[in-house]
Order: C-alpha cells, then structure tokens, then sequence
C-alpha cells in the first residue's frame, strides 16, 4: 500500500515556502534524516570531489514501494502528513 499523499493546497501552504537545498552537505542531511526515520540501524555515506562529482548514501532502512516511488517525485507529496493537524504532531527527523 502507497504510504505517499499529495498534499491538498492549503496545507501545503501552510509548510514553510519550500526547503531548498544548496549544497551537498544539505542533500546529505536529508538523506540522513530520511534513513534515520526509515528505522536505518547502518548508513553509509560515500562523496567524491565535495559531493559535487558524487554522493550516495546508503542504509538498511525500511525501504518504499513501487507507487511510493513514483509519487515521492511528486510536488508537495509526503508520508508524514495528510493534513493540517498533522503539522502540530510530527514526530520524525525528514
């Protein structure tokens, strides 16, 4: 089952006007942050020339479906919420 939503619009809104990385580092912190929450007990990071030639991180977290791939490319899609409450009751890092 699909845990990924697209957001409705006003929620959305109310999230900050939209996290912007700009640089490696801030992709790595992500990535991190997504492998911690996906219950990663290892995580591997590896970069070469800054992160600007490569990066890759690797862990052995849960990891997503097929229709939770697609949709995570999606604008505004999400597991963490599903609607405006939800913001108030986060629990995890990404």
């Amino acid at each position: 089952m699909s845990r990924i939503v697209q957001l409705d619009e006003q929620t959305a809104n109310m999230i900050a006007a939209g996290e912007v990385v700009e640089r490696p580092q801030g992709v790595v912190k992500e990535l991190v942050e997504n492998a911690i929450d996906a219950g990663s007990t290892r995580i591997t990071i590896a970069v070469r020339e800054g992160g600007l030639a490569s990066l890759t991180v690797t862990d052995d977290g849960c990891g997503m479906d097929s229709k939770d791939a697609v949709m995570a490319f999606q604008r505004h899609a999400t597991s963490k919420i599903r609607t405006q409450t939800d913001l108030w009751r986060i629990h995890t890092l990404g």
